[in-house]
């Protein structure tokens, strides 16, 4: 029986909707006259979502083969419209020069923009059907122009920035799209190509109208790029690339067609409905800020995350697998079905990442799929969660322009967390079969996640309302305690209690594990945590354990109680997720103060380093060595360390025998070198190109090594410059020309590089700016980069403005991800001290960029 009255249940998820809905049905009945204003509001979309319907796009474009020349467009709209009684808002965020000339029904209008929008006057429109013809010069903001290339990427509301549209993903259309492109150019589109011909200099392509697609799946690339093509189980698929590296080339082409044929089929068996879209194509993009986007017909993708080569770790290819299966499943979640609104953007997310995990436990052998999600998602999701700037799954949003500040890890790590106890609590067929009936019900069309939850709902009798609320619509994670009860050899009563980090007393239901762990065994039993307080029957009666392993398989989410004699037998258990989820355990109990200091966890893994042989356990160790070490030991602590931390990582590399595990520990290596000795190892590798023994570096990383010895400012000045003439790769050469005044040696020339970040044009390639900061702010040159913070902060709105860089957490992590100072924690404050109305979602960010910051200053001052 249910626990609430169905209605009570949906009425609580739609509380973040409602309101909206019922203030738009009011102005249409009063005919007030929308406010014209920048970005897309809540208010225009559900207007126009209303009046509009049956909207296609037939859009020509000239691309001219220098970047500097403009892009001419042409465009003609047709919709139909049920209600002309006011002006109708077409997007088009671009300077009014650009728009040339407009048309509506056949009558020019004044070419004119009004806070980003064209003003169709209700005079000129018809109920039913109307055309606006267009002439105009295209924004560049999105196209991401290259010398010998250029790529659209629109979401979230960014196809305006192009061209004019009804920029919102719940008005679908179709596009059809012609380009002219320099001679030896080609395309790919959302269409299939169905024409071209040649002109002296030039070629024109038309590609076929695509499929019903809202605007942020808008999308063609074209430039100077490699095509292969291969049919994979009948299904024809086109590859788009630029790499130039043959071993890459040779080592990645059929694993990247095999994985994606693999994800289609999983899918499709899993959804019961084929692959919905015209075709499947993909390119693969230099420096492309995203891992991957999921445009229809045209996956876009990081292309260093596809091209591996023999070098490439156990890790890199299941990222490889995991993001090729996350953006197939894009093609049933978020494509076929696609949200109402970006509030729900976290939807298409978890749903891809969700398939993406079960589709890499069947596309890669001796893939440990407890293993992998627990890795990549738990310490992501808790890297946000546990700050004061967490935000929820669900979040509300009213205007699309600050949609971009939704995306990062809450959505893309804890919504799958959060998936996987739903799949717990639902059991996996009767999830599986409400995702079937909700790809059905809402196919080519656009739902919200109470549309889900309402399928869903009938299909469990848990309580829904409750695990929603906690769950999707607040942040946060629950901290559990714990009190064993004993008498005479044997547990008289466990009991296990949480509540949320921040100290309210609210309840995550959830399932997990705990072990009992003996000399010569460990008993395992499940805890049905849905109360505040409970209970572990099971336990009543069991001998006393050396301890209770708490979290033992891994899926349940909060900071878990850690006890010191775990620490003697931690590399004993034969689990490498267990030993994973203590090794989670451990460093968040670090992070809150509750267990060892960072120097006594950092002292614990170097023995670990040498006893633990799972790679990926190693991954997930070394990275916390390398940030414990960098970020929450003392200059002076580091000092200390240094010296017997590289010879315990040293050593461990050489006694390692696989040779991913190996180059793992050579890079942790690479990370934490600090003596003179140590350096001067890593540049006898990077000058003679000779690795240890048993390990097998490739370009990028000859590349990193030389990065690494320049900030260390190691004395042969020419190491950059060198490592420039060694790449081959026209695009990783220009990454590392931009980046090289980030590693200067000389202050002026990085205090240059800082200040030519003030212009956007130079932020463009927001991976390339990214990793140079990393640089810049790297703990040997706090004492001398602390001074660009405030600025920093000062350029973070006009960031988000601009749209340059996508996320700005990551312009804030990579500046304030090393700091431990008290000066830079105090700088942090005034700015928010002198900021009090500052954009809620943006003070979110600063708070999760610089928890560590404050953290650190905590535990390093208690060192």
């Amino acid at each position: 029986m249910k626990k609430r009255n169905r209605n009570l249940l949906l009425a609580s998820i739609a509380l973040l909707s409602a309101g909206t809905l019922a203030s738009c049905s009011k102005q249409l009945a009063t005919t007030e006259i929308l406010p014209v204003e920048t970005g897309v509001s809540k208010q225009l979309a559900d207007y126009r979502k209303q009046v509009l319907s049956h909207i296609a796009y037939d859009i020509a474009l000239q691309i001219p083969p220098q970047k500097q020349q403009p892009i001419l467009g042409s465009e003609t709209i047709t919709f139909r419209l049920s209600d002309n009684s006011q002006p109708l808002q077409l997007d088009f965020k671009e300077q009014s020069e650009k728009l040339k000339q407009v048309w509506l029904n056949g009558k020019q209008l004044e070419a004119r923009l009004d806070n980003e929008h064209i003003l169709l006057p209700a005079s000129g429109l018809k109920v039913g059907e109307n055309e606006v013809k267009l002439e105009f010069i295209a924004g560049d903001m999105s196209l991401n122009r290259n010398e010998e290339y250029l790529y659209t990427l629109l979401v979230p509301d960014r196809a305006r920035t192009v061209l004019p549209v009804f920029d919102q993903p719940n008005l679908k259309a179709t596009f059809t799209l012609r380009l002219t492109l320099p001679k030896d150019w080609n395309a790919l589109a959302n269409g299939a190509l169905v024409d071209s011909t040649l002109a002296e200099n030039s070629k024109s392509y038309t590609f076929a109208t695509s499929d019903t697609i809202p605007t942020y799946l808008f999308s063609f690339a074209a430039g100077k790029f490699k095509h292969v093509q291969r049919d994979m189980s009948g299904t024809a698929m086109h590859f788009y690339h630029r790499e130039t590296d043959e071993a890459k080339i040779r080592e990645s082409i059929n694993p990247i067609f095999q994985l994606h044929s693999d994800a289609l089929k999983f899918m499709e068996a899993y959804t019961q409905i084929p692959y919905p879209f015209q075709k499947f194509d993909f390119v693969a993009i230099p420096d492309f800020q995203y891992g991957g986007m999921e445009h229809v017909g045209a996956i876009q993708y990081k292309a260093s995350t596809l091209f591996l080569d023999e070098t490439a770790t156990k890790d890199e290819k299941i990222a490889r697998s995991n993001l090729i299966a996350h953006e197939t499943a894009h093609m049933w979640f978020g494509d076929l079905v696609t949200m109402q609104w970006f509030n729900d953007v976290w939807m298409k997310e978890v749903f891809a990442n969700f398939m993406a995990d079960k589709v890499t436990q069947v596309a890669l052998q001796n893939t440990n799929y407890d293993m992998k999600f627990l890795v990549d998602h738990f310490p992501a999701a808790y890297s946000i969660d546990r700050t004061t700037g967490a935000n929820p799954i669900r979040q509300p949003l009213d205007n699309l322009q600050d949609a971009g500040s939704l995306y990062g890890s809450i959505i893309y790590h804890k919504a799958p967390i959060m998936m996987r106890q739903l799949e717990r609590l639902m059991g996996e067929e009767e999830l599986r079969k409400g995702l079937q009936e909700y790809l059905k019900a809402y196919a080519y069309r656009n739902a919200t996640w109470p549309d889900l939850i309402q399928i869903l709902d009938a299909r469990t009798p848990v309580d829904l309302a409750q695990w929603n609320q906690v769950w999707v619509n607040e942040p946060g994670r629950p901290v559990f305690t714990h009190e064993l009860k004993t008498s005479n050899g044997k547990i008289e009563q466990l009991r296990v209690s949480q509540r949320g980090e921040d100290g309210s007393e609210r309840v995550w239901p959830q399932y997990f594990e705990i072990a009992l762990v003996y000399s010569d065994r460990l008993e395992e039993m499940t805890v049905d945590m849905t109360k505040a307080e409970i209970i572990v029957e099971q336990a009543v009666g069991k001998e006393i354990p050396q301890f209770i392993l708490f979290n033992s398989t891994g899926q349940g989410y909060g900071v878990f109680p850690v006890e010191e004699a775990m620490l003697q037998r931690l590399y004993t258990l034969q689990d490498p997720v267990q030993r994973a989820s203590a090794y989670i355990n451990l460093y968040e109990n670090m992070l809150n103060g509750r267990g060892l200091t960072p120097a006594q966890l950092l002292s614990f893994y170097q023995i670990g380093l040498t006893q633990e042989q799972e790679e990926l356990n190693i991954k997930l160790m070394t990275g916390q060595l390398s940030d414990m070490y960098w970020v929450y030991l003392s200059p002076a602590q580091r000092q200390q360390l240094a010296a017997q931390l590289e010879q315990n990582v040293w050593q461990a590399l050489q006694q390692h025998q696989a040779p991913n595990v190996k180059k793992l520990l050579f890079k942790t290596y690479q990370s934490i070198a600090l003596s003179k000795e140590a350096q001067d190892k890593l540049y006898q590798v990077w000058q003679k190109q000779q690795p240890p023994a048993g390990v097998k570096l490739n370009e990028d990383d000859y590349t990193s090594l030389a990065l690494a010895l320049a900030v260390r400012d190691y004395p042969n000045q020419t190491i950059l410059q060198e490592q420039l003439t060694l790449i081959q790769n026209p695009d990783r050469k220009k990454r590392l020309e931009f980046m090289m005044p980030a590693l200067s040696s000389d202050v002026q020339v990085r205090d240059a590089f800082f200040a030519s970040l003030k212009n956007a044009e130079n932020r463009e390639k927001e991976a390339w700016v990214a990793s140079a900061l990393g640089y810049l702010h790297h703990p040997l040159r706090a004492q001398t980069s602390e001074k660009y913070l405030p600025q920093s902060l000062e350029l973070l709105a006009e960031i988000q403005r601009t749209g340059d860089i996508f996320f700005p957490f990551n312009w804030l992590r990579a500046t304030f991800g090393s700091y431990q100072t008290t000066t830079a924690a105090q700088t942090v404050q005034d700015f928010l001290e002198a900021n009090p109305n500052y954009n809620p979602k943006l003070k979110a960010k600063i708070l999760q960029a610089s928890d560590d910051l404050f953290r650190a200053e905590k535990l390093v001052q208690q060192e």
